[in-house]
């Protein structure tokens, strides 16, 4: 077994690897809708295609967060990006809503996967070199590389088709293809940095099963203290409420864009300069997730609750202009909901413990996939009354977080869980 991290390694290694994680989405987030859109599918179309995956998510998020509490991050995280390169080349080659769903849906795998494991490797890895330390300064700073990430691969993403010979989907493929090299390296990446954390699991197949064979038992364990946690409860609540929000900027953002300069390249340029400023304010607004909780008197509850108050406001604006007033709008959206995200994880890491960890954050990327394949579905129908009517749906779900924010409560970390594992 490798000799424990410092605080300062997990942490280092954290950051970066959720930068390279992040890396490949942004490249492929300008153009994944104005591809299937070139390629024949109506808005209808692209909203049942994110739908199914929303729904694989939905479906594997507490298994896959089981599984990585019972076997281990490392290699649910290796799993979660042969998943996701695999997914990125299909959508490459998808040219009907089915080939577009089954792109997706390997996509959906490879997200289940990879909800969880790498936050709870570092919180563990840290609470094992100091089981007093505050994880909320490492996540702002991971939710800043997060956006880094994002930022730089959106603004690839957006440029590379504009920037190459060629018409129509033989440009807008090319970040596609990009992002399915760079989730290889970021795969290779994990391998090496994801050390194991606490007593060795064992190794060879007997230990798999035996992990795969406690996933039940992990699944339920944490289910069990979910239901009975009220706080637990609001921060799932949450996530549902924000995913609703992201599945309304992600469908009618880049559809407007287009609409709005009359061409779908043009439209992917602009919208990944639209969603680069976007990531690399989110990126801002993760660092200042410490700032917030100092001027809310140390309450995450308080501070949340003003951040999404202010996220709604940017959604609710949004259809008032063009595109420079959506880029604006959805920069401020970005940075009160990345600001909030970190205070609403250090509500749920203090109230889970190690062996239940990945689950719990599974449970809650399950929570926001749900949102998102509820927004997925519903808020284009909502489209054919124009899209003030979904961007004003989604400021609603926004006004409930900051609701629900307000009765979180916080307490000090939980020891590891034993029973079921």
């Amino acid at each position: 077994m490798s000799p424990p991290l410092s605080v300062r390694s997990a942490g280092r290694r954290f950051v970066g690897l959720t930068a390279l994680r992040w890396l490949p989405v942004g490249l492929s987030a300008p153009v994944t809708v104005l591809l299937a859109s070139a390629r024949g599918l109506s808005p209808a179309d692209i909203g049942f295609v994110l739908a199914v995956y929303s729904a694989v998510v939905l479906l594997l998020e507490l298994p896959t967060g089981g599984l990585a509490d019972a076997i281990g991050t490392r290699p649910v995280l290796v799993l979660s990006g042969l998943a996701g390169t695999a997914g990125l080349v299909a959508l490459a080659a998808a040219d009907d809503v089915w080939t577009f769903v089954l792109a997706e849906s390997l996509r959906g795998v490879g997200r289940a996967l990879d909800s969880g494991p790498l936050e709870a490797w570092y919180v563990d890895a840290v609470r094992a070199a100091d089981a007093h330390a505050d994880v909320t300064p490492g996540l702002s700073r991971a939710g800043a590389a997060d956006g880094a990430g994002l930022c730089v691969g959106a603004v690839l993403g957006g440029l590379l088709p504009l920037l190459a010979r060629g018409t129509g989907d033989d440009t807008l493929v090319l970040p596609v293809l990009g992002a399915a090299a760079l989730t290889l390296v970021s795969t290779a990446a994990v391998a090496l940095l994801v050390v194991p954390v606490g007593p060795a699991r064992g190794s060879g197949g007997a230990a798999v099963r035996a992990g795969v064979r406690g996933v039940p038992a992990v699944v339920r364990d944490t289910a069990v203290l979910v239901s009975r946690d009220r706080s637990l409860r609001r921060v799932l609540a949450v996530s549902a409420l924000v995913g609703t929000t992201l599945a309304a900027l992600e469908l009618f953002g880049p559809l407007q864009v287009a609409a709005l300069t009359g061409s779908r390249t043009e439209g992917s340029a602009v919208f990944g300069v639209v969603m680069a400023v976007s990531f690399a304010a989110a990126g801002v607004g993760a660092l200042l997730a410490p700032a917030a909780r100092r001027a809310a008197r140390g309450s995450a509850a308080v501070g949340s609750a003003v951040l999404a108050l202010l996220a709604a406001l940017a959604v609710a604006a949004v259809p008032l202009g063009g595109p420079l007033v959506l880029g604006c709008l959805f920069a401020v959206f970005y940075v009160a909901d990345a600001a909030a995200w970190p205070l609403w994880k250090s509500v749920l890491h203090g109230r889970v413990a190690t062996g239940q960890r990945a689950t719990a954050l599974s449970a809650s990327s399950l929570a926001l996939m749900a949102g998102a394949l509820l927004g997925s579905l519903v808020l284009p129908r909502l489209a054919g009354a124009g899209t003030t009517v979904g961007f004003l749906a989604a400021a609603g779900a926004m006004v409930l977080v900051a609701a629900v924010s307000l009765g979180l409560r916080e307490r000090a970390p939980r020891p590891a869980a034993t029973s079921g594992t």
